[in-house]
């Protein structure tokens, strides 16, 4: 038998709860496409694949994708999402345990109750990518909801642990990991840390950029996107007199972003900020439901992305905006840390509306600043966050754990 090595081909099976269109969907997506454009076999199981609402990539016949359990319900009564996804997961990984040959890895995420069952496969090696621990997700605001995750918690902790290796998406995510499951970083158990990746090529360099500021975000109060509006009022009322050969009529900020139900009221509590603030109103606009093409024509005409969040895990956001030739503004906490270098390809700021504001006034005083900045943020994407460096990480930690299965 051809022992494995960093040139050998792996047969690789992937499990994921939902393949639809979201972030972690992304992060599988670019896993697939990435191993196998090196030659690897993959195959990704779950338990819903909406052909009318998906990434191309799994419609484009590089990797099979088979669906099991798609009849199991999502949720009962709106209600117990936690419990049918592992319920659905469960189903996913059963079939898989039983009508398919040997795996050499099985790559799995976001549900980690299914690992007992992948490790009934003895002849692979299971890898868990924990985006982020979920019971710190999962709200237990009441009694009855601290009641009900209690034991998807302490299950999420045993069957994480019991991974041949766990990956992370970030260094904030992995100091998060050990202070969640103190038990497994007491047994010495420490996650890798394995970068979500953007396709840089989907992106020229823009030609046309007007003195608008960009935030993209989902439309939910956790992502802290009045500090936008009130950044930019300040930046407005304050900071704009002196500005010489800058007219203030001509700045702008386009709040844009996926919108849901959920996120109705705080959709309107925002454009209330936005009203209330004197002389902004007419200059802050709202883009819902935003398609890709046109997500990335916003981002070739903007001057700069401010992004937001306080203590995000990671945050694909400022990704897509480096790789788009725009600097990042964002909260100098969470995972922009590692990916925004300061001063070079942004400005990482406390999360207060001063800080924003002072660092948008530096862009728009000195625009070959926010140029230059644009340029450097699109090489450093390229160099370290890039699908292409992102597969060949996950390559690397494949490989190594494959080859000690065999050692």
């Amino acid at each position: 038998m051809e022992k494995k090595g960093s040139s050998s081909k792996m047969n690789i099976a992937i499990i994921h709860p939902d393949l639809g269109i979201g972030g972690a969907e992304r992060l599988v997506v670019d896993a697939a496409m990435e191993l196998a454009s090196l030659g690897h076999k993959v195959h990704i199981f779950t338990a819903h694949h909406d052909k009318n609402r998906c990434f191309e990539e799994t419609l484009s016949g590089v990797f099979d994708v088979t669906v099991y359990g798609a009849f199991l319900p999502r949720h009962i009564f709106y209600r117990l999402h936690a419990v049918c996804a592992y319920l659905r997961c469960m189903f996913v990984a059963l079939s898989l345990l039983l009508m398919w040959p040997s795996f050499d890895v099985i790559l799995a995420d976001q549900v980690s109750v299914v690992i007992p069952l992948l490790k009934l496969k003895k002849s692979a090696k299971v890898v868990f990518y924990c985006h982020f621990p979920d019971l710190l997700l999962a709200q237990h605001t009441t009694a009855l909801r601290r009641i009900y995750r209690k034991p998807i918690d302490f299950l999420e902790e045993i069957t994480t642990g019991m991974a041949d290796l766990i990956l992370v998406n970030s260094r904030f995510t992995a100091s998060t990991f050990a202070k969640t499951f103190k038990n497994l970083d007491a047994r010495g158990i420490k996650p890798a840390v394995l970068y979500p990746a953007v396709n840089v090529d989907q992106f020229e360099k823009p030609n046309v950029t007007k003195l608008n500021f960009l935030s993209i975000n989902r439309f939910e109060r956790k992502k802290n996107i009045e500090l936008a509006i009130s950044a930019f009022a300040m930046l407005c009322t304050h900071g704009m007199h002196d500005r010489q050969g800058v007219n203030i009529d001509d700045v702008s900020l386009t709040v844009a972003g996926k919108f849901i139900q959920e996120c109705r009221s705080n959709l309107e509590e925002l454009k209330k900020v936005g009203r209330k603030k004197k002389g902004v109103s007419q200059r802050v606009r709202f883009k819902l439901h935003l398609a890709l093409c046109r997500k990335k024509c916003m981002l070739a005409q903007c001057l700069c992305v401010l992004y937001t969040p306080k203590d995000e895990h990671f945050g694909i956001v400022p990704l897509e905006a480096m790789a788009a030739y725009k600097p990042v503004i964002a909260c100098n906490s969470g995972g922009p840390v590692e990916s925004v270098k300061h001063g070079v390809t942004g400005f990482l700021c406390d999360p207060s509306p001063r800080e924003f504001s002072l660092a948008m006034a530096n862009l728009i005083q000195d625009p070959h600043m926010a140029e230059k900045m644009g340029l450097d943020a699109h090489e450093h994407v390229t160099e370290s966050f890039s699908t292409k460096i992102f597969g060949q990480h996950l390559n690397r930690y494949l490989v190594d754990v494959a080859r000690g299965k065999k050692e």
